[in-house]
C-alpha cells in the first residue's frame, strides 16, 4: 500500500473502504475497497474528509481482482451461461437456459488448491433453471500475480469446469399396468402424478393405455408407443417381484437393452431402465413415486430431458446421496437428495 494525497490518487486502486455518511438519510460505503480512483470521484473524496488516501500502486505483474475474477469466470462458463457483474473481485455464473449443471470435480479442486483465489459451484449433475446461480468465484487479495492465474489455466485447461446441458422438448407414452386399475376396483392415482411432474418440462403426451398385468399386451403397447414416435415411454406398477407383477418381463421382452433393474436409491430401488432402438428410453417406475414427494425419477428425468444417455455407472453413482430424508418441507433439488453423482 502507498499512503498518498487525494488529488494524486487518480487511476490507482483503493485498499480501504470509505463510508459516506448523512444523518437520517445514508450509512453506506461511498467506495468500496478494490475501486479505481477516477478525476471525478476527488471532490466527493475530499467532502468525505479524506485528504490522503491508502491505495495500491499498479505494478507489472500483477492482476486487479476485477480483472482475475475475469479469468475465473472464463474458467468455470460453457455454453448457456452468462456472468453478474463483477463486484470485489467476485463474479457469479448465472443459467443462461434450463437444464442439468455438470461439473468437472476434479479440476475443479485443482484450482481451489491454488490458493488466493475460490470457485463454488452447486453438486454436479444438478437440475437448474435459466437465472440460477450455478457458481460464485473470488480472488482472495486485492491483487494477484498474473503468474497465480496463469497457474490456475493450465490446471483447468482449454475446456470449461462447467456445462449446462438445456432440456429438449420430448414426447411421451404412459402404460399404465395393474389389473386392479383395469378392471376399475381402484382409481388410477399414479398416472396424474407423472403427468405433473413431467409438466415441469416442454413434453406432450402421445398416448395412456391402463393395461391389466398382462405382459405380451404390456409389450405391445411400448413398442406401439415407440412406433408412433414417442421420445419415452412410461410403465407404471407391476414392478415388485410379486408373480403377479409381470412389467419388467413385458419391458424385457420388447427386446431393449436393459441398462438396469435395480437402483441405489430410495424411495425407488425396484426402478428399471432399458433402451428401445433409436435410444427411447423405457422407464418401469415402482409404486414409490406415486405416494413419496422425490424418488429415483426424479434424480433420472433431468438426464433424460437434456438427452444424455443414462447408463449402470451413472445409477450406481446415485448410492452416495440416494437417500431421501423425506423432510416436512421439501426443497428438493436444492439438497442432498443425489448430489453423489
Amino acid at each position: 500500500m502507498k499512503h498518498i494525497k487525494t488529488e494524486d490518487a487518480v487511476g490507482h486502486v483503493l485498499c480501504h473502504d470509505i463510508t459516506r455518511i448523512v444523518k437520517d438519510e445514508v450509512k453506506d460505503a461511498a467506495f468500496r475497497k478494490g475501486h479505481v480512483v477516477t478525476e471525478a470521484d476527488i471532490p466527493l473524496l475530499l467532502s468525505l474528509g479524506k485528504e490522503h488516501l491508502y491505495v495500491w500502486e499498479r505494478q507489472d505483474g500483477m492482476l486487479h481482482e476485477d480483472d482475475a475474477a475475469g479469468i475465473l469466470y472464463a474458467l468455470c462458463a460453457g455454453e448457456h451461461m452468462q456472468p453478474s457483474p463483477v463486484k470485489e473481485g467476485k463474479i457469479e455464473v448465472l443459467a443462461g437456459a434450463d437444464g442439468l449443471l455438470q461439473v468437472d470435480v476434479e479440476r475443479l479442486r485443482a484450482v481451489n488448491a491454488l490458493g488466493d483465489m475460490m470457485i463454488a459451484t452447486r453438486h454436479s449433475n444438478s437440475p437448474v433453471r435459466k437465472g440460477d446461480k450455478l457458481a460464485g468465484t473470488r480472488v482472495i487479495p486485492l491483487v494477484i500475480a498474473e503468474e497465480k492465474m496463469a497457474a490456475a489455466q493450465a490446471v483447468t485447461g482449454t475446456e470449461p469446469l462447467l456445462r449446462l446441458y438445456p432440456y429438449q422438448p420430448k414426447s411421451y407414452a404412459i402404460v399404465t399396468t395393474g389389473t386392479e386399475v383395469a378392471k376399475g376396483r381402484i382409481k388410477d392415482t399414479f398416472t396424474p402424478v407423472i403427468r405433473e411432474k413431467l409438466a415441469e418440462y416442454d413434453t406432450r403426451e402421445v398416448g395412456h393405455v391402463i393395461l391389466a398385468d398382462d405382459d405380451p399386451a404390456v409389450t405391445r403397447a411400448v413398442l406401439d408407443f415407440a412406433a408412433q414416435g414417442a421420445d419415452m415411454v412410461i410403465c407404471t406398477g407391476g414392478m415388485s417381484v410379486d408373480p403377479d407383477d409381470k412389467t419388467p418381463l413385458a419391458i424385457r421382452n420388447t427386446g431393449a437393452r436393459i441398462v438396469s433393474y435395480g437402483a441405489p436409491v430410495l424411495p425407488g430401488a425396484m426402478f428399471l431402465l432399458g433402451y428401445l432402438p433409436g435410444n427411447i428410453p423405457v422407464m418401469g417406475l415402482p409404486g414409490c413415486v406415486m405416494y413419496a414427494g422425490r424418488t429415483i425419477f426424479d434424480l433420472v428425468l433431468p438426464r433424460v430431458m437434456a438427452g444424455l444417455p443414462v447408463e449402470a455407472a451413472h445409477l450406481a453413482a446415485l448410492g452416495h446421496g440416494g437417500l431421501c430424508l423425506n423432510c416436512p418441507a421439501c426443497v428438493f433439488p436444492a439438497c442432498a437428495f443425489g448430489s453423489g453423482v
